[in-house]
C-alpha cells in the first residue's frame, strides 16, 4: 500500500513537472525577445517650439564635459525698449552696455542639442504646417509657403558646446544653405542662437539687442517699400549683434555700434572664411555693399 501511494505521488509531481515546462514553452516570444528597433526621423523627435528646451547647464550628456565658457545673458535682454527715429519703427542707436561690448553669451537651446560634435542636417520640403504657423509666414508674402524648406542643422555656441538650429529658406537653396552651415560648423565659427523669426518678434519695439541668425522673414528692405529677400527666403542674416547693419547714423541692432570697428577681431564677426563659405553657393555678402553695409547679410542676389 505505501509503494503504491509513493507511486501515485512520484508519477503525480512527474506530470506537475511536466505541465510548468510545457507552460513556459507556450509563452509568447514577446514575453523574454527585445523590442523591436523603431526609427523616429528628426524632423519628428524635434519639436515645433520657440520655448527653451535645455539650458545650456544641462545640455546633452555629451556636451556636459565641455567646460562652459562666455557668459549668461544679462537679466535685462530684450526688454529695455529703445526710443524709435522720427517716422520709423527702427530705434535710435545707443551705446553698447558693458555686458555686449565683447558678447560670448551662452546659448540657450530650443530644439534638443546633437548627441556630439558631428555635424547633423536635415532639410524637410515643404516646410511642415505647425512651422510655417510660428514664422511670418502669411498669404500677402511674396512666396508661397510650399516653396519654403525647414532646414535644421547643428552648430558651434559661444560656450564651446553644439547645438541645434533651424532656418526657413527658399527651397531650391536649402541644400546649398545647409553645406554652408556644415563648413561654419567645421571651422567652429561660433554662433549664438538659430531659430525660425516669429510674428511677436517682427512686431516687437526695438531692443537693439537681438542676435538670432535667420533667414525667411515677410518684410520689406529697410526704409524700403519692397520686399526684401529674406522675404523671398533667399537671405541669411549671421550674429547681427557681432555684424551690424550700418547707413549714416542708423545702426541695427542699435545697441550694437561696438562691432562697427571692423578691424576688431571678436569671435562671431564674419571674416574671410565665412564669406568664403557663402560665395561656394553662388551668395553675395552685405559687407561688400556702397550705400550701406550690412556685415550680416549673405544673399542669392548679393543684395
Amino acid at each position: 500500500m505505501r509503494f503504491r501511494l509513493s507511486c501515485v505521488v512520484i508519477v503525480a509531481a512527474l506530470i506537475a513537472t511536466a505541465c510548468a515546462s510545457a507552460a513556459e514553452m507556450a509563452q509568447p516570444a514577446t514575453a523574454t525577445a527585445e523590442p523591436p528597433p523603431t526609427t523616429t526621423s528628426s524632423t519628428e523627435a524635434i519639436p515645433a517650439t520657440s520655448e527653451p528646451l535645455v539650458p545650456p547647464t544641462t545640455a546633452a550628456d555629451s556636451t556636459t564635459a565641455v567646460p562652459l565658457t562666455g557668459s549668461a545673458p544679462p537679466e535685462w535682454l530684450g526688454t529695455r525698449e529703445l526710443p524709435l527715429r522720427p517716422g520709423e519703427t527702427n530705434g535710435v542707436a545707443q551705446p553698447t552696455p558693458p555686458e555686449l561690448i565683447d558678447r560670448q553669451l551662452w546659448t540657450v537651446d530650443h530644439l534638443p542639442p546633437p548627441l556630439d560634435d558631428t555635424f547633423v542636417q536635415e532639410v524637410t520640403i515643404p516646410a511642415p504646417a505647425d512651422v510655417i504657423a510660428r514664422s511670418t509666414w502669411n498669404e500677402s508674402c511674396p512666396i508661397a509657403a510650399e516653396d519654403l524648406a525647414w532646414v535644421t542643422v547643428s552648430f558651434f555656441g559661444f560656450d564651446h558646446r553644439f547645438h541645434t538650429g533651424e532656418l526657413l529658406v527658399h527651397r531650391t537653396h536649402a541644400d546649398p544653405i545647409a553645406d554652408v552651415f556644415r563648413q561654419l560648423h567645421d571651422m567652429r565659427f561660433p554662433i549664438e542662437e538659430m531659430r525660425v523669426t516669429t510674428r511677436a518678434d517682427l512686431d516687437a519695439p526695438p531692443t537693439g539687442d537681438s542676435n538670432n541668425t535667420a533667414s525667411f522673414v515677410c518684410r520689406p528692405a529697410v526704409n524700403s517699400t519692397s520686399w526684401s529677400q529674406h522675404a523671398l527666403g533667399a537671405a541669411v542674416d549671421i550674429n547681427p549683434f557681432h555684424n551690424p547693419y550700418v547707413k549714416e547714423d542708423l545702426v541695427l541692432p542699435e545697441l550694437a555700434s561696438a562691432y562697427l570697428d571692423r578691424d576688431r577681431f571678436a569671435r562671431g564677426m564674419i571674416h574671410a572664411d565665412v564669406v568664403a563659405a557663402f560665395e561656394t553657393i553662388g551668395w553675395g555678402w552685405g559687407g561688400n555693399w556702397n550705400s550701406a553695409l550690412d556685415w550680416m547679410h549673405f544673399s542669392s542676389s548679393g543684395g
